[in-house]
Parts: C-alpha cells; sequence; structure tokens
C-alpha cells in the first residue's frame, strides 16, 4: 500500500534523530539569568497528568550554518524543527541539577518560515520513580543574540492535547515505578501539530513562568539548570521479527518482519502475539488506516508467565498455553488513514500482545515496528576463542548492559528504570571494558554524590523521587569511585569526590565499636538477594548485638580504597587515619569471625552461619592472609554447605576465587548464566531462581564481559589511570585465545597461541604506556606498541 507522504514524514521522524555532539555554551548562559522564559498554558492544573504540544513559527533570511539552542522541560520533552525530531529529554537528574540538551538546529532549518515544535507531557502522581519534578514547565533559549528568535515567552503557543489519558500497573502485584502506559483517543488527537503548515491560530499563547536560571544564582529555585553531560540517545529502527499467532485474522506471509498491511475485518475480536525474539527498549510506531471506534490494545512482556500472580516464568520460548501481562498502551481508532501512534517513552518487550475489536468499519495495519534506544555506546572490545559459548555468554552480557543504559544506569528497564549504586558499579566497569566510554559513569558518579544527604550517606540510587538509603551501596560508591580512579585518566573529577567519601566513611565511624567493627548499622544493610540462613531481605545475618562480617569487611575495603585515593590525590592526614582504622578493623575481624576449624570466617559473631560472601569479602579486603587464601578459594569453588551468592554477587566471589589462585577455572563457574541460556533467556535476570524471577534483565549480572577480558585475556590496570598495564592471562583449556580492549591511550591487543609445551604470547600495548605480563608467577617488562614472548 502507498502511504501518504505526511505519513512516510512520519515514519521517519523517529529513525532521522542521531547523537548529537555538545556544542560550546555562550558563557553567559552559565552565570548569567536567561533571556526564555519557562512557559506553561493558562488555567491548566501544573502537576497532574498532561500532555501539551507548543510551537512557534519564525522567518530567515537565509539558511544558517549554526543556530544552536538549549532545551530543557519538565517532566520530559520531544523537539521539532520543521516536523523533524531534533532532540529528546531533559536527561534525568534532580531540581539541584536541571538537566538541558544543547542541539544545533542548523541542518533543519530552510531560508524563510520555519517551525519549531515541543511534545511536552507530565505523568503527575503515576511518574516514573526516577523523575523528580516541580511543575509542568518548557524551556528553549537560543546560545546567541542570532538565536534568542526562538527564546520562549508568549510569543508561543500551545495546547492540551486531550487524546491522552495514563494506563498504570502491569496487571499483576509487583513492585513496578517505570511509569504509565498511555490511553489515546485518535478522535480527540492534535494531529499534525509539529509540521511548518499545521495552522495554530486556536492555539492560547504561553504563560511566562519564570525566566531559565543557571545553577548558582542568587535567586535560584525550582529547576538549577546545568548543561547534560551526556550525549543524545541513539535512536534506530528496529523491525519486530515474528509473529508467533494470530487469532481472528489471517497475517500475510513475512509479517511483521517486513512492512506488509494488514486487514481485521469489521465486527471481529482478534489479537496476535508478536515475539521481537529478544529483550529490547524500544518507541512502538503503529500506522493505520480505519477501524472507526475500533480498540486496539499492545501489553509489554519480558516473558509468557503461568502464573501472574505468583510470577512464574516458563522457558522464554515456549508460549502456549502461558498468559502475558504487563504494562499497557490502548488506542482507540478513528476511521481516518494515515493514523500514527508512537509512544511518548520506550517500552520493554521481548512479546507484545496486541488485542483488537473492530466495530463497523475494518482496520488496517499499515506497519508496526519499534525504533531501540540507549546510550549511544559502541562496543570497542573483542573475544576470539574457539567456544563459541563463550561469545554467546559475551553477547547476552552486552545486551544486557545496553538495555540498562539510557540517560543513567538502570538496574532493569521494565519494572524499575532507577539507578542504584550496587548495580552501577559493575555497569560503569562493563562500559570500561567493553565500550571504553566513560561518559555515563561520571554521569553516575556525580549524581550519587549529589545524592548524599545531611547524615553523610548517600542514598541508594539517584535520581528517585522517594528516597531510599542502603547503607552498604555508599560503600560500594567507594569502590565505584576508585574503579573510576584506577581505570579512566581523569584524577581532578576522583580528587573533586574524596569530600563525599570523607563524609561517607565519617557516618560509617559513628556507628563503629571500640575494637573497630560496626554495631546496629541503620538503614538497609542489603548485600544479595539470599533468603537461608539468618538472611533477612538481603541483609546478611547479624547476632544480637548487631555484628556481621560482611559489613565490617566492606567497610575495612572502603577504608583501604580511600587511603589509596587520599595519599595520591587528597590529605594525607586522611590517608593516615584510613590506615589506622583500617589496621583496627583487620585485627577485630579476625579475632571475631575466623574460625580455624573450618578455616572460614563466618558471617557473625556467634559463628553459626557461613557465606561464600564474607569469604570472598575477607581475600578481597586482605584478612585473609597466605595459606590461607589459596584453601578459602577452593572452599568458595567447592563447598556446598555454606551460602551460595546469586548472579549479582558472583563478581565479587569470582574475584576472590582468581586472587586464590583459581583463575584458570572461570569458565567453569559460568553455571548460572548457562542456565539462563537454557531458560530462553536473552538478556542476565535479577537472581538465580530463574522461574520465579521478577525482572529478566539486570546489568548487575554481566560481569563475564570484564572477566573474560580482565581475568580469561587477563587485561588489568596496574596503576591509577591504567597508566600501566598488568597483562595476566587465564587460559584454562584454551589453546588458542585472541582479544582487545579498549584502553585511555588506544587500544589492548592480545593474541596467544600454544604449541605443543609452548605458547607465542602477543601483547600489543598503546603508545606511551608500559606494563608487566605475568605467567606462572614469572613478570615481563611490557613496552609500549608490540611485545612478543615465547614461553
Amino acid at each position: 500500500m502507498k502511504l501518504p507522504a505526511r505519513l512516510v514524514l512520519a515514519l521517519l521522524c523517529l529513525v532521522a534523530l542521531s547523537p548529537l555532539k555538545a556544542q560550546n555554551i555562550n558563557p553567559d548562559l552559565l552565570t548569567k539569568k536567561w533571556k526564555a522564559h519557562w512557559i506553561f498554558l493558562p488555567n491548566e492544573p501544573d502537576k497532574t497528568y498532561g500532555v501539551y504540544h507548543f510551537r512557534k513559527s519564525f522567518d530567515l533570511p537565509t539558511k544558517p550554518a549554526k543556530f544552536v539552542v538549549h532545551v530543557s522541560a519538565d517532566n520530559r520533552y520531544k523537539l521539532y524543527v520543521n516536523g523533524k525530531l531534533v532532540s529528546l529529554g531533559p536527561a534525568r537528574g534532580d531540581t539541584y541539577y536541571w538537566n538541558y540538551e544543547t542541539v544545533d538546529i542548523a541542518p533543519y532549518l530552510e531560508a524563510g518560515k520555519n517551525t519549531i515544535a515541543s511534545l511536552v507531557w507530565n505523568d503527575g502522581e503515576d511518574r516514573p520513580e526516577a523523575q523528580i519534578t516541580e511543575w509542568t514547565a518548557f524551556i528553549l533559549q537560543g546560545d546567541t543574540e542570532k538565536e534568542d528568535i526562538i527564546n520562549t515567552d508568549k510569543t508561543w503557543r500551545g495546547i492540551r492535547d486531550n487524546a491522552f489519558k495514563p494506563l498504570t500497573g502491569v496487571g499483576y502485584p509487583t513492585y513496578y515505578v517505570a511509569g504509565p502506559g498511555e490511553m489515546v483517543d485518535m478522535h480527540q488527537m492534535v494531529k499534525d501539530w509539529q509540521s511548518a503548515g499545521f495552522n495554530d491560530n486556536a492555539w492560547l499563547p504561553a504563560k511566562e513562568l519564570d525566566r531559565g536560571q543557571p545553577k548558582g544564582m542568587t535567586d535560584a529555585f525550582g529547576w538549577m539548570l546545568v548543561p547534560s553531560s551526556i550525549p543524545q540517545m541513539e535512536m534506530t529502527n528496529q523491525r519486530i521479527n515474528t509473529l508467533r499467532y494470530a487469532k481472528g485474522f489471517t497475517a500475510p506471509t513475512g509479517f511483521p518482519a517486513t512492512q506488509t498491511a494488514v486487514t481485521i475485518p469489521a465486527n471481529t475480536t482478534a489479537s496476535m502475539l508478536l515475539d521481537q525474539t529478544f529483550l529490547t527498549n524500544a518507541y512502538l510506531t503503529l500506522n493505520l488506516s480505519g477501524g472507526d471506534k475500533a480498540g486496539i490494545s499492545f501489553t509489554y512482556c519480558e516473558s509468557p508467565m503461568a502464573n501472574t500472580r505468583g510470577m512464574v516464568k516458563p522457558n522464554r520460548n515456549e508460549v502456549d498455553g502461558y498468559k502475558f501481562a504487563g504494562r499497557k498502551d490502548s488506542i482507540i481508532a478513528d476511521g481516518s488513514a494515515g493514523q500514527v501512534f508512537t509512544t511518548m517513552a520506550f517500552r520493554t518487550y521481548k512479546y507484545i500482545l496486541v488485542n483488537i475489536t473492530t466495530h463497523e468499519q475494518p482496520l488496517t495495519i499499515n506497519d508496526i515496528y519499534g525504533t531501540f534506544t540507549g546510550f549511544p555506546f559502541k562496543r570497542q572490545a573483542k573475544l576470539e576463542v574457539a567456544d563459541p559459548e563463550m561469545q554467546q555468554i559475551l553477547d547476552i552480557g552486552w545486551r544486557t548492559a545496553r538495555l540498562c543504559a539510557v540517560e543513567t544506569y538502570f538496574d532493569c528497564p521494565y519494572y524499575e528504570q532507577l539507578q542504584y549504586i550496587g548495580d552501577g558499579r559493575i555497569q560503569a566497569m562493563v562500559s570500561y571494558y567493553n565500550a571504553g566510554d566513560d561518559r555515563l559513569a561520571r554521569n553516575a558518579i556525580n549524581l550519587i554524590d549529589h545524592s548524599r544527604i545531611a547524615e553523610g550517606v548517600t542514598l541508594s540510587r539517584h535520581p528517585s523521587f522517594s528516597p531510599q538509603i542502603i547503607s552498604t551501596f555508599s560503600l560500594w560508591y567507594v569502590g565505584m569511585l576508585h574503579d573510576y580512579w584506577m581505570y579512566r585518566n581523569d584524577p581532578k573529577f576522583v580528587k573533586d569526590k574524596l569530600e563525599g567519601v570523607r563524609q561517607v566513611l565519617a557516618f560509617f565511624s559513628k556507628y563503629q565499636q571500640a575494637d573497630g567493627s560496626l554495631k546496629k548499622t541503620p538503614y538497609w544493610t542489603f548485600v544479595d538477594w539470599v533468603s537461608t540462613q539468618g538472611w533477612d531481605f538481603g541483609q546478611s545475618p547479624k547476632d544480637k548485638d548487631g555484628n556481621s562480617s560482611v559489613l565490617d569487611m566492606q567497610l575495612l575495603w572502603a577504608y583501604q580504597q580511600a587511603a589509596e585515593m587520599e595519599s595520591k590525590l587528597g590529605m594525607p592526614a586522611f590517608a593516615t587515619m584510613y590506615n589506622a582504622k583500617a589496621s583496627q578493623l583487620k585485627t577485630a575481624i579476625q579475632k571475631k569471625y575466623w574460625d580455624a576449624g573450618r578455616g572460614l570466617y563466618a558471617d557473625n559473631k556467634d559463628k553459626n552461619t557461613w557465606s561464600q560472601h564474607a569469604n570472598s569479602l575477607a581475600i578481597l579486603s586482605g584478612v585473609a592472609q597466605g595459606a590461607n587464601v589459596p584453601a578459602i578459594a577452593k572452599r568458595l569453588q567447592n563447598d556446598t554447605t555454606i551460602v551460595s551468592s546469586t548472579i549479582y554477587f558472583k563478581y565479587y566471589v569470582h574475584q576472590a576465587m582468581v586472587k586464590g589462585g583459581l583463575g584458570n577455572n572461570y569458565v567453569k563457574w559460568l553455571d548460572i548464566w548457562r542456565n539462563n541460556i537454557k531458560t530462553g533467556l536473552t538478556t542476565w535476570a535479577e537472581i538465580s531462581d530463574l522461574e520465579h524471577n521478577r525482572s529478566d534483565c539486570h546489568a548487575w549480572g554481566a560481569s563475564p564481559n570484564i572477566e573474560f577480558f580482565r581475568t580469561v585475556l587477563g587485561v588489568d590496570s596496574y596503576a591509577p589511570g591504567f597508566s600501566k598495564v598488568k597483562v595476566e592471562p587465564h587460559l584454562g583449556s584454551l589453546q588458542n585465545a585472541a582479544g582487545e580492549v579498549p584502553h585511555p591511550n588506544g587500544m589492548v591487543k592480545v593474541n596467544y597461541r600454544k604449541t605443543g609445551a609452548k605458547w607465542a604470547m602477543d601483547v600489543e600495548l598503546p603508545m606511551r604506556t608500559d606494563g608487566v605480563f605475568i605467567w606462572k608467577g614469572k613478570s615481563y617488562y611490557l613496552k609500549g606498541g608490540k611485545n612478543s614472548l615465547g614461553i
């Protein structure tokens, strides 16, 4: 079917957007009140759910070579220039650091009449938990006087789109805070509002609110504006691969993988199950014609369910006889040709259940497809091994990491979209090793640093409208900053964060006893989603006095990491104090929790429970010494009587076993990941119980995307800023392995080949970078450039 020109334009709008590089910002806009006003509409409620359109037309004598604007909104916006989508945002933050995007719209402008338009929406009480808000508003500021013609003020016009209502929840009891779906009546929809030829005479002049104010202004309140530090998100057209079934109509061959029209007869109840074949984040677009008063609903699902109340899930590829429940969008068609529906926010799905009810007029679906979105990471790391399973695990991990990385790191894209520190630390390392990109990690560290409360501890997640404190995550924040210091060459950034580290450690010092160990640390002391042998809602077992070896060891490790950073970047007095506290705490831990008879560290002073968590931290924090280290590592690997960690904490358990000399067994430790694959998952699940699992996508499980490079290929930082490289491969049964790892100065390339009993080891380091190669306890110097060793 040939589509109308305006429909083709609508199809192209989303895919036309590409990541735009940040522009140099007029310095006056960073220090002085903006000329542009925040705008809204008169007589509209400013804090409740609503969808609005704003636009302004203006003339230009010639097509400009450069035309830079700065744009933001509360809650969200999509910005169009002459009908083309050019920016989405703002990147999530908080009111003290409210982001605006900078866009050069010159490529979209023409000589003569131009129109700039924005979709602005507020999800009201149903907003995502990660969405901090004041009230509905929009602002756009030109960079210089040349662009002031488009500054938001009362010359802009706007209208509320009454076609939209929120659809809340996912249809079963769970913690869901990722925002509402949309109920859209096409009869009421404002159409073509972003096009240059649209007549907006019936729209109202905008109401001017306060002028835009950059952070730091004397009278700044509400939104304290800062330039976004991250780029525009990737937007890539993504066809839906498979139709699993169709009921009530006959689907043509190739639908929906290829654009093919489908007609649902009049007075028909129909349904179809679409299968992307892998989990994705995408804006769904539906193009339809006819079908007046027809109802179309979309239910977005990570997986089928055998029981929604208990969230019991089968193999993720099995659909027959199972239920499909989840976040929904619904549309009422208006009977016209060329109707277009695109979700305002992205949806997460592997499956989409589409239910359709037509009335007196048949409905034609001209096309249905997605537009993938996510942080524009580019995969640079490479792994070349003969084992296809390793590449499969790497690919699934990368998909998981990408779906959990949009404007912030997410714990999961479907249910929460919240940036937790425990997750974020691992996600940042995945970003360094796979993409060599630290932009989202810096953004995460900044946001976490901003979240600190008066007591000194950080929030567990930020941005988050409701404050939540997991005090142990503040200690992982210290580790996350230390990771950044070791793997990225940015010492000033780290130095600026040391005051926050001091405040975190000062908070914990209040709860240290005379011997240095913690007692009754407040807030949620989450460690891992374990629920056996004294574990309580993810918290490790404590004795009656509130003692916990896991908490003490985590604090010890944080003191050690803080001391290292202070000694190089900060104040030596703090380094001295932290080292003294670490020494005292190490003695207390050894005395309270070590059981020589079992050869393990107990979870608490009563010595009645034992875990991988406590004993891996004993190795990583240096409490375990000498011959105890390899002995404990073997117990971590082989002892089934101690509490095992879930997929998340395996990140630390595996590091401990490598430190204990077992790195050649790394590939043998991946049964949790193999079980995910056997269960049909295309991303890593939140916990190890795959049948009763809530989230099918948690990037805290993507640690093999670190360890295949750090442990198997052996490429690791050997000094702050990755200024020196350590290469210590653990090849196990592999006879040949090669790969590349991004480095701040370029790429580290390795190639290992075994012939008979001899190894040929080639290592190429970036120029101006040296390091060490370690093999069976012997060290070899590595220079910048190519190094070849025969061992």
